[in-house]
């Protein structure tokens, strides 16, 4: 299959990279001419423009931060191939992309590091690649395809609505993005606090160190539920500064602090036993909101995970 990946930063790039090494024959293009050169040093096909770059393909895969997005899109007048994307936001591109063929997608395998040279072909293995089904709306079997190109790569495919994944991402990944820039911004004007920081610190603000305009994008895109994750987030942490002021400030901690370290502790959930789904709509949006991804595609069958802790069968 002839594969077009427009955007060749670190997902874009480790997108080419990997469904080369699985055998597809691939052909790239970024805006950048130093990104292109890359590219080319490493080997890869890279077109000149998205126009020539998704001529004959079978599909486009769309690795732009989201405000670039409109441009790349209306490049693609006149492409009848399947459009994918990995943009960390669903609805805004949904939209955008109105009357085409066209399945959403995400991987959900950033790092801090970005760029060309950033990427590997085995980033994606055993991530989870939102797929995103809307009922009504997506064509089943150009669902089916790219989660056997996917799975194919070693990822685990999580069908979800866009609605549904934005919702989600906002409250995993987009809300501690800012949470973390402002813990990191604490090391400002302070050298004691940046010579005593450790592990926790490290952890708590890995992410801040990722570029201030793709955090941004993503954050900006999904502001209807960032905002609404981030206000919860903040009620939470207004409950806890109260247990501060109560006259055993430790003991009203704990009831706080207990669910939250099970929590952790338990995740990511074990695996429970392969079973098999069907290639339905129902049943697919079923297996991801209880938490389960598919594994491996099987023609007109599907072989799927759930989390342990929940076993429900279609």
């Amino acid at each position: 299959m002839r594969i077009a990946v427009i955007g060749l930063g670190l997902i874009g790039g480790s997108l080419l990279r990997a469904l080369g090494a699985a055998g597809h024959d691939v052909v790239g293009f970024d805006a950048d001419p130093v990104t292109r050169e890359l590219a080319r040093e490493a080997g890869f096909e890279v077109a000149g423009s998205v126009r020539e770059t998704v001529t004959d393909c079978a599909v486009a895969a769309l690795a732009v931060p989201l405000p670039i997005l409109p441009e790349v899109v209306a490049d693609l007048d006149g492409y009848g191939g399947l459009v994918t994307d990995v943009t960390s936001v669903k609805g805004p591109v949904r939209d955008l992309v109105a009357g085409r063929r066209f399945v959403g997608g995400h991987p959900m395998a950033g790092r801090e590091t970005s760029g060309f040279a950033a990427s590997e072909a085995g980033l994606f293995e055993g991530c989870a690649w939102v797929l995103c089904l809307e009922p009504g709306e997506t064509d089943l079997d150009d669902w089916l395809m790219l989660a056997g190109l996917f799975t194919g790569m070693g990822a685990r495919v999580v069908p979800v609505t866009a609605a549904e994944h934005d919702t989600a991402v906002a409250r995993i990944s987009h809300v501690p993005h800012l949470f973390a820039a402002v813990l990191a911004q604490q090391l400002g004007g302070d050298p004691l606090a940046g010579a005593l920081a450790a592990g926790s610190f490290r952890d708590g603000t890995r992410v801040a160190a990722t570029r201030a305009e793709l955090t941004a994008a993503m954050c900006g895109g999904n502001r209807d539920a960032v905002r609404a994750e981030l206000r919860r987030l903040i009620d939470d942490l207004t409950a806890t500064a109260a247990a501060l002021d109560e006259p055993d400030p430790v003991n009203a901690l704990v009831p706080i602090l207990r669910p939250a370290s099970e929590l952790r502790r338990a995740w990511p959930p074990v695996p429970g036993a392969e079973t098999t789904i069907p290639a339905e709509i129902g049943p697919l949006l079923a297996l991801g909101r209880s938490g389960g991804w598919v594994t491996e595609v099987k023609g007109r069958e599907l072989v799927g995970k759930r989390p342990e802790t929940d076993r429900f069968l279609p």
